[in-house]
């Protein structure tokens, strides 16, 4: 899985746009970071920038944009309605998709020494890159904005975490910046069959996490119960990490439940769907449709669709797409538009177009790519390729099995194999690519210049790096393919008989994967200059083709009976 992570950076200038698009033009200066939305605002006098990408290319961008701002932004004339401590005032870094929330905590930690190190900017770490609890709240770090910094600056308990010092010019411009680490918050807007905002509200305060006051009576006029400190007290929400409130929206003609979703551990988008239709539904109202605001990782609708297809009864080993589909149907994710992954979807929105897959060739494209003169993709590639097959074979048997009337008790046993199938077919599918990969690596090492002593030495090292991967890539190969024999048997014994044809051409495809990917772990093994290791990759790869071969007469002689008992 690709590791991805999302940047929303709060800049405090909001009104010159030459300043803002030199900071942002910073951000887009590093490669493989895709800026995905700029919103400046004149009243608050800040720009919220939104980019993503791998986790190394976006810290680099955020602390190239934290660097121009420092040097563009002079906090000493800065004023806005929206608080703020800095040039940079805020800088979170948000888990997408391959990366945990403790991941991004400890870059977020490295990168505010950084900035505090490397451009003298005091900062302080916030959410889960804090330091003590105290200051997971961001308004605790920002305690009476940039005009309370010169006494906190070097004050005990109030100094910045990295950066502590007496008050300075350089500190008078820049301000502090507050870095962190948080969730996703995704925001979405529950379309309802009414027009009154008065229900949208009852239902938004049903289920959003602070809930609703108490009052002393049944009625909303009544006077609201009170704490000791004079505080209304609240009747909490059903949904944890949740905020909404109901309104009318004129250009659709219909109230809204708009919530943002500030913890999607604890709530994920179905389930608050799913909380919402229930709440609207005690009041007699329906949720008609979704609205989802902005982005969402691909992880949240396959979350979603997954749980969606349980609540059927069917089996959630499907493709990626299907189970999406199921999601936004469900949902009604494209009542009022069209919804379109490329544009909503984090992970697809930011996908190079430019990048050739083979996998994404058809059938036959494929076959006439491996036809050309081209040596890629070649033999290691087609190996993978049949593994995928075999895995897919298995894969429907599974789900055939889990839809067959009569055995509609067994469908949670077959999805189960199903899902286990999808993970060996997206598996086998990588390595299709991976291995070509391997391939161009030795053409591009034997290209490197020969005309020193140490050029030579380093052609050399690179050529024997490159053949070990070649020769490591094709046993990975061996091992996926072997692993889908399992399946394909537990097919053929367990699943619907009528496909147990099926099952068995699934045996003979991955039997042929291992064995072609063996005869590519030889050949690429003999180029190994390191014979101990050489030695050791062939014996296993031995060991794997012997036992695939034996599996697949173990599965044929099941295909045989299943079908003689027919």
């Amino acid at each position: 899985m690709k590791r991805i992570i999302e940047c929303v950076p709060n800049f405090s200038e909001g009104r010159d746009i030459n300043v803002i698009n030199r900071i942002v033009d910073a951000i887009k200066e590093v490669e493989g970071v895709k800026v995905l939305d700029v919103d400046p605002g004149e009243a608050t006098n800040r720009t919220v920038v939104t980019f993503v990408g791998e986790p190394e290319a976006v810290v680099e961008a955020a602390f190239r944009g934290v660097r121009q701002a420092a040097e563009l932004i002079d906090m000493r004339k800065h004023s806005g309605a929206h608080p703020r401590i800095g040039a940079t005032d805020v800088l979170p870094l948000i888990p997408v998709a391959g990366v945990t929330l403790e991941e991004c905590a400890g870059m977020a930690r490295v990168l505010a020494k950084r900035i505090a190190d490397e451009l003298e900017v005091p900062t302080y770490c916030y959410e889960a890159a804090a330091f003590c609890k105290e200051r997971k709240n961001l308004a605790v770090c920002r305690k009476g904005e940039y005009e309370a910094l010169a006494e906190r600056a070097d004050k005990d308990g109030e100094a910045p975490d990295f950066g502590r010092r007496v008050f300075d010019e350089k500190m008078a411009r820049s301000g502090a910046t507050v870095v962190g680490a948080r969730d996703f918050l995704i925001a979405v807007n529950f379309n309802l069959n009414t027009t009154s905002t008065r229900r949208a509200n009852a239902i938004a305060f049903d289920v959003r996490e602070k809930g609703r006051p108490m009052r002393q009576g049944p009625l909303v006029t009544d006077k609201p119960v009170v704490d000791e400190n004079g505080k209304p007290v609240m009747i909490p929400g059903t949904l944890k990490g949740t905020k909404a409130i109901g309104w009318f929206i004129d250009e659709y003609g219909i109230a809204q439940v708009s919530m943002n979703i500030t913890d999607i551990n604890a709530t994920p988008l179905h389930k608050a769907f799913d909380e919402v239709c229930r709440a609207a539904g005690e009041r007699g109202v329906r949720v008609t449709g979704t609205e989802i605001v902005g982005l969402v990782p691909r992880k949240t609708l396959l979350d979603a669709g997954k749980y969606f297809l349980k609540k059927q009864q069917r089996s959630t080993g499907v493709s990626d797409e299907e189970i999406v589909t199921m999601a936004v149907r469900t949902m009604g994710l494209d009542e009022l538009k069209p919804f379109v992954a490329e544009e909503k979807v984090i992970e697809d929105l930011i996908a190079s177009k430019h990048d050739k897959k083979l996998i994404d060739l058809t059938c036959k494209g494929f076959a006439e790519e491996t036809a050309s003169e081209s040596p890629a993709p070649g033999g290691g590639s087609i190996s993978a390729y049949m593994g995928s097959l075999a895995a897919a074979l298995g894969t429907m048997v599974a789900n055939l099995s889990a839809h067959k009337p009569g055995w509609d008790e067994r469908w949670e046993e077959f999805s189960d194999y199903a899902e286990d199938g999808q993970r060996h077919l997206k598996e086998l599918l990588a390595l299709v690519d991976e291995d070509t990969e391997a391939f161009n690596r030795i053409m591009d090492a034997f290209k490197l210049p020969k005309a020193t002593p140490e050029e030579k030495a380093q052609r050399s090292e690179a050529i024997q790096a490159a053949t070990l991967y070649a020769t490591e890539v094709p046993l990975r190969t061996m091992k996926a393919a072997a692993a889908v024999m399992p399946l394909v048997k537990a097919m053929a014994e367990k699943g619907n008989p009528n496909s147990v044809s099926d099952a068995g051409v699934g045996a003979l495809a991955a039997r042929s994967a291992v064995l072609g990917a063996w005869l590519n772990v030889r050949i690429n093994a003999a180029g190994l200059k390191d014979r101990v290791k050489a030695d050791e990759i062939l014996n296993e790869a031995a060991g794997i083709a012997a036992k695939a071969q034996d599996d697949e007469k173990a599965v044929l002689a099941i295909v045989d009976r299943v079908m003689a008992e027919a």
